[in-house]
């Protein structure tokens, strides 16, 4: 379903993502974050919903949408390596940054941090270029918040 989107986003030098494609590989990434544990709860689920609708100002069966495409991108995308270094050669700083911002809401949603999904975050921040400043920052926001 998504291998024209897959192939152009790893090409040798791909081209800035157009808005409704980057909320494609963004959303893909909660979703893959998600289900680092294995157990992907209703209560992530809602989350991921939650951060995509308020991201993106979309309705209820606009953000269902968006993350059921979400999910299938997410099981068709290649390595995490590979996904998220593309991702972060088509998607502007401040974009990702908000995406690590809404991977800490995942990463907190049920509770508990789980070793696979810190393990993932730890990994995934510094290859889509965030600093390890601004992820901290980010997780302390959202611990506030929670």
């Amino acid at each position: 379903m998504f291998a024209d989107f897959l192939k152009g986003l790893l090409a040798p030098d791909p081209a800035p993502l157009p808005d409704t494609d980057a909320r494609l590989a963004l959303g893909a990434l909660l979703v893959r974050l998600a289900r680092a544990d294995g157990d992907y709860q209703d209560v992530e689920v809602a989350r991921i919903d939650r951060v995509l609708s308020k991201r993106y100002n979309l309705s209820d069966a606009d953000t269902t949408t968006l993350r059921r495409d979400c999910e299938t991108l997410e099981s068709e995308a290649p390595d995490t390596v590979r996904f998220t270094r593309a991702i972060k050669d088509s998607v502007a700083y401040e974009d990702r940054r908000a995406v690590i911002s809404a991977m800490w809401e995942i990463v907190l949603a049920d509770g508990e941090r789980d070793d696979e999904e810190n393990s993932l975050m730890r990994m995934v921040a510094p290859m889509l270029g965030v600093t390890d400043q601004d992820s901290n920052a980010a997780r302390l926001a959202v611990e506030a918040n929670s």
